[in-house]
């Protein structure tokens, strides 16, 4: 369990911040940069929730999601390589996919198909949840370079990418119970 006791440390004055493992590390490191920006998804994802009350399922299903990436940040924290034998570390499993993997099916089962790109907007929920998408979409360019450079989990860069998809889906099943998907009309403004 967490204990947070004292909110600041002075430990990062420095410019460094610890790994789980308590490797220090500078701030600017690409793993603190995906754990950053998977910080910053959960928070998108808190902003849409506000607006979701009349879509309790889809509430839930981010409820799941937002826990999902504090587990997410942890396994980032704790590189494969700078554990110790015999030392355990949470991971984000195959089974976290699966169920995210099921809720967009869910979520997209009812769905008319899509014939033009969805332009950010709708709802002001499903806005919210385009702005988490892309931003999940940044997290995941930032582990694919991080992997390309040290370990990185296969089930948390499939759930990263899982994720961008169901964000989508969710700002479409949310519009499609309200204002609508915006289309993209190929050169409208021309």
């Amino acid at each position: 369990m967490v204990a947070l006791n004292r909110i600041y440390t002075r430990t990062g004055d420095d410019g460094t911040s610890g790994l789980v493992t308590g490797e220090r590390r500078s701030k600017s490191d690409l793993r603190f940069e995906c754990i950053g920006t998977i910080d910053e998804v959960n928070a998108f994802i808190g902003v849409a929730r506000c607006d979701l009350f009349e879509e309790p399922v889809v509430d839930a299903m981010l409820g799941r999601i937002q826990n999902d990436l504090f587990d997410l940040g942890a396994d980032l924290a704790t590189p494969e390589e700078t554990l110790k034998e015999g030392r355990d570390a949470l991971r984000v499993v195959e089974r976290e996919v699966e169920r995210i993997e099921g809720d967009i099916d869910e979520l997209n089962a009812d769905l008319t198909p899509l014939r033009s790109f969805v332009l950010p907007g709708g709802s002001r929920a499903a806005a919210s949840l385009h702005v988490a998408r892309t931003v999940a979409r940044r997290a995941e360019r930032g582990m694919v370079a991080l992997a390309e450079r040290e370990s990185v989990n296969p089930s948390a860069l499939r759930y990263i990418n899982r994720l961008s998809d169901f964000l989508f889906v969710a700002a479409r099943f949310v519009n499609d119970r309200g204002t609508g998907d915006v289309l993209w009309v190929p050169g409208q403004n021309r």
